[in-house]
């Protein structure tokens, strides 16, 4: 994983910008959960950011108010990206608290609706409004991306690493892969701020990541430090090409997770 940071911004953009499923119609869906304030609305804007090759602030919900939403990214004024974004309400330590674990599960199946507010004392019943009784795969998440804020990362609490891990178990048993964004790294080390080629070089921040791998169960090599733009006004190429690197791979992952599920409906 620890290998020097990507070169070659435009070959990445590229990349992302050009993806394809190859059915028809098939949108790759990535959902985002993680803990509340770790970043995960900040990703979804940095990655538009970068595709629109500026600044870009799209309103989105509040993690405390529990509403699901999905974002397309627009290649051209009339075309869209084949890929969605599903951020929820954030994970808290607590059990009373934050997006309720079996609410994930059934997210990542594809059985709750748009628009479904998540209550943090009950998960969604098959009676709901917003219970989706029959999910295409569409509707169904092909990459579940855990954000975590890596400057917090030492000090989180059993029971919410627990909840990770559990939702990552639930997701390999869905044969759904799994990602991990780690945020805020300049948070860690402070001299990220100058120059983020360094960051596979933070020893820190190289422990912290192993720590984590280890807890939750998700391999190094899908372990994405970066920095998501918050109060900047520029973009930065060292900044771009982090989110890009991540982007490239969440989508691989994605790809391969449709073609599975498209092999699989033909047995």
């Amino acid at each position: 994983m620890f290998l020097s940071l990507s070169r070659d911004k435009q070959s990445d953009l590229q990349s992302v910008k050009d993806y394809r499923p190859q059915t028809d119609g098939q949108l790759l869906r990535i959902l985002l959960h993680g803990p509340v304030g770790a970043g995960k609305s900040s990703f979804i804007n940095s990655v538009q950011s970068v595709l629109h090759g500026r600044m870009y602030a799209h309103v989105l919900a509040d993690n405390t108010s529990g509403s699901s939403f999905s974002v397309h990214r627009k290649r051209r004024p009339d075309t869209f990206y084949p890929f969605v974004f599903n951020d929820i309400m954030g994970l808290d330590k607590d059990i009373d608290r934050g997006v309720h674990v079996d609410d994930v599960k059934l997210a990542m199946k594809g059985q709750v609706k748009e628009g479904y507010r998540f209550n943090p004392e009950s998960a969604l019943s098959d009676d709901d409004q917003f219970y989706n009784e029959h999910p295409t795969n569409n509707d169904k998440v092909h990459v579940l991306v855990s954000v975590v804020d890596a400057n917090t990362l030492s000090i989180k609490s059993d029971k919410a690493v627990a909840k990770i891990r559990t939702i990552r178990i639930e997701a390999s048993e869905l044969n759904i892969p799994q990602v991990a964004i780690l945020t805020k790294i300049d948070k860690v080390c402070p001299e990220l701020n100058e120059d983020l080629k360094n960051i596979y070089k933070v020893k820190l921040l190289k422990e912290r990541m192993e720590k984590f791998s280890v807890e939750v169960g998700i391999p190094m090599n899908c372990i994405f430090p970066l920095k998501n733009y918050d109060s900047e006004i520029n973009l930065n190429n060292d900044v771009d090409s982090l989110i890009l690197s991540a982007m490239k791979h969440i989508i691989n992952l994605g790809d391969d997770c449709i073609n599975f599920i498209k092999s699989q409906s033909k047995c």
